[in-house]
């Protein structure tokens, strides 16, 4: 195997998920911990002046504990570099998710050992199965008082449809947390605290070791013994075929806060999954050993460094080698260029690199030319990767700046924001932007707006609520815009444009949508732009 082939065999790839609170970003900070990335773990709640996590960079998720943007980690282990794509896990982030997801290879699904499988957990697991990717799931927070971890099994296979196996199974739980049976090497891990900031103290011991009631209990032991006889004789059998696309997800148990569990479940992750996955740019499939260079812009965050007010672009590379000084052709832009400043990033540090491979995520200086779902490759090549989706707002405020005279910081802002992807703006056709409709995922999205264009542009927001709560982009048999004056439109519909000039509709009601399709039969209306319904 070549150092090329090597380099690009070492990379793991994978997104985190999780419903808000099950303790996703905790884990990654303990990820990068046992990587080496990091010295001491940050915590993610907590007192003024306490340490922040470090993949919540923005100042409004350090305020309110939350993640709010998809956050990019790299880092080496035991001869992997690993790639982290922390998500946002509150529902009305979930939109930055799902793109996030288009990057990753597999997906590792954080549960709440207490509350199993919430509402978030199954909408992100089914842009996980429509990709049929390798699915792992990390059950948290058994140094609290836990489900029965059999109930919280049977609950993961009905909810999600889809088959487990438990590749450990733990030793008590809440403050009788001891560790956790490997099933595979038949031996306990015990583990002991200390404090969680640092790497957990791990002793390996075998299942019929006599020193096994001093370590665990008696009580504990009898426990443990009994549970393994049950799993043994009832959970599915391993087979890694099924866990790489997608239908057997291995199981874990640990505490990312106390950092029980989290070495041997890295460890076995990355012998579970595979090297960078392949893509597909129409009919054909972009091998990630190509030795052309591909990638594509799956996320545009703008003002990571306050000092600079610049924007990144986050490139997935798909195949090849990425070199600082070469030239690559932006298909969409349809030109050569030289990506900017090429940077690997821990959350908001950064680091400008030279080279990068297939598997790795990149930052690169965006002077607006680029768009979410853009591809790059090697100059002679002009293959597009698959769009990416862009799901239907479902909340609607009409926005405008409260200082008249601060009109250009306002349309700067917004349309930055706009091309992040966090939020959706359009206007009413031969009108300006001076006034514009914004549209969100969910509510908290609105607050985020207000929050990022007073502390980044200076600007006050005037807000109000619309009565629309669906969208559709409007489709037309020539490919022609439509003019208003030739659409039969009823009370509660609005004809608007985005700001690329596509033109869509607003309804007030589900009948409102039913309606004017039956009168406009010229029009074909779309849940989801970006070419998904494709």
């Amino acid at each position: 195997m070549s150092k090329y082939e090597a380099e690009i065999s070492r990379r793991r790839t994978f997104a985190i998920i999780s419903h808000p609170d099950a303790g996703k970003t905790t884990l990654t900070e303990k990820f990068l911990l046992y990587g080496g990335a990091i010295a001491q773990a940050g915590v993610v709640k907590g007192k003024k002046n306490s340490r922040a996590a470090t993949s919540d960079w923005m100042e409004i998720e350090k305020q309110r504990g939350i993640s709010v943007t998809s956050s990019v980690m790299q880092f080496q282990y035991e001869g992997f570099c690993i790639n982290i794509l922390d998500t946002p896990g509150h529902q009305d982030f979930s939109e930055d998710t799902y793109r996030t997801l288009m990057a990753a290879d597999s997906a590792v699904m954080v549960i709440d050992a207490a509350k199993g499988v919430e509402a978030q957990t199954r909408k992100l697991f089914k842009v996980c199965a429509m990709r049929d990717i390798p699915i792992f799931t990390f059950i948290n927070k058994m140094d609290r008082e836990a489900r029965d971890s059999f109930e919280l099994l049977e609950e993961l296979e009905k909810e999600l449809g889809i088959e487990t196996y438990p590749v450990n199974w733990p030793i008590g739980c809440g403050k009788e947390f001891k560790g956790v049976y490997d099933r595979g090497s038949k031996k306990i891990i015990h583990f002991t605290s200390n404090g969680g900031a640092k790497a957990a103290t791990a002793t390996e011991v075998e299942l019929g070791d006599p020193n096994l009631d001093d370590l665990i209990g008696e009580r504990l032991h009898r426990q443990l013994t009994d549970e393994i006889e049950l799993l043994d004789g009832a959970a599915a059998e391993f087979d890694l075929d099924r866990v790489r696309h997608g239908k057997l997800s291995p199981v874990f148990f640990g505490s990312a806060l106390t950092n029980f569990g989290v070495e041997p479940f890295l460890e076995h992750f990355l012998r579970m999954t595979t090297g960078p996955l392949p893509r597909t740019a129409g009919d054909t499939l972009i091998d990630s050993m190509d030795d052309s260079f591909s990638a594509f812009v799956f996320k545009i965050q703008a003002n990571m460094n306050k000092a600079h007010r610049d924007r990144i672009a986050f490139m997935r590379i798909v195949s090849g080698k990425f070199e600082a000084d070469k030239e690559v052709y932006h298909v969409q832009g349809g030109k050569k260029i030289r990506l900017s400043r090429p940077q690997q990033l821990m959350a908001a540090e950064r680091e400008i690199i030279e080279e990068a491979y297939a598997g790795d995520i990149i930052g690169v200086f965006d002077p607006g030319i680029f768009s979410i779902g853009d591809t790059l490759c090697a100059p002679g090549k002009k293959f597009k990767f698959d769009p990416i989706p862009t799901f239907a707002p479902e909340h609607f405020r009409r926005v405008r700046s409260l200082d008249t005279m601060k009109r250009k910081q306002f349309l700067k802002g917004m349309e930055q924001i706009a091309q992040e992807g966090a939020i959706q703006i359009f206007k009413t056709p031969y009108s300006g932007m001076e006034e514009v409709i914004v549209g969100v995922v969910g509510t908290l999205q609105f607050d985020v707006l207000e929050y990022r264009l007073k502390n980044e542009y200076n600007v006050d927001l005037y807000m109000e609520g619309l009565p629309y709560e669906y969208l559709r982009w409007i489709e037309t048999e020539d490919g022609e815009p439509v003019k208003e004056e030739d659409l039969i439109l009823g009370d509660g519909v609005k004809l608007v444009e985005d700001y690329k000039g596509n033109q869509l509709l607003l309804f007030a009601t589900q009948w409102a949508i039913n309606w004017t399709s039956e009168r406009n039969k010229q029009l074909t209306l779309l849940e989801f732009g970006g070419g998904w319904q494709k």
